[in-house]
């Protein structure tokens, strides 16, 4: 059986919450990206595009352990500022972007345009919010609700991604 303080760390300790919570504000945030006064999400997504090149050079179940651990804490951290601030999808919580480019670069090669596409095509359905984004953010109001809009954006981009870069392999003419 666990005891109170274990099932909540920074209970019994005030400076530990006080830590966690600045820490999960950082990862929300995506190391304060999502402070940025205009259009948070899209920079966001761009400081998202370096580590998506990095992740992706890795063998793919280690990159897909990576991707399952940002959405894991990221909801985590999420739930932080959604506390902190009593709305469900702050515009600062910025992790769940991350993820997004995270997933929709996992179907391309390491070409500076295919991740450039892969940014423009998340953005467009992060931002347009179509069935069945639409419904997830509309009906999930929960720190896992926050991150799981952006997946499904993420899955229509990738998939959008998958079939232009199957129709026009341009990958020798444009790199």
């Amino acid at each position: 059986m666990w005891s109170t303080a274990a099932q909540n760390p920074g209970k019994n300790f005030p400076a530990m919450q006080k830590f966690l919570e600045k820490l999960g504000e950082l990862w929300a945030t995506f190391f304060f990206v999502g402070r940025f006064p205009k259009a948070p999400g899209t920079m966001g997504s761009l400081a998202a595009i370096p580590l998506a090149w990095y992740v992706w050079q890795l063998p793919s179940p280690y990159a897909w352990l990576i991707v399952v651990m940002v959405f894991l804490t990221g909801a985590e951290a999420a739930r932080v500022v959604i506390r902190r601030t009593g709305q469900a999808d702050h515009q600062s919580i910025v992790i769940d972007e991350v993820v997004g480019i995270l997933i929709t670069t996992s179907v391309a090669a390491h070409f500076w345009w295919q991740y450039l596409l892969a940014f423009v095509f998340f953005r467009v359905f992060d931002i347009w919010k179509p069935w069945p984004v639409r419904f997830v953010d509309r009906n999930m109001h929960t720190a896992y609700g926050t991150m799981l809009d952006d997946v499904v954006a993420a899955l229509m981009a990738t998939g959008m991604l998958y079939i232009f870069l199957w129709l026009w392999p341009l990958t020798a003419a444009v790199a």
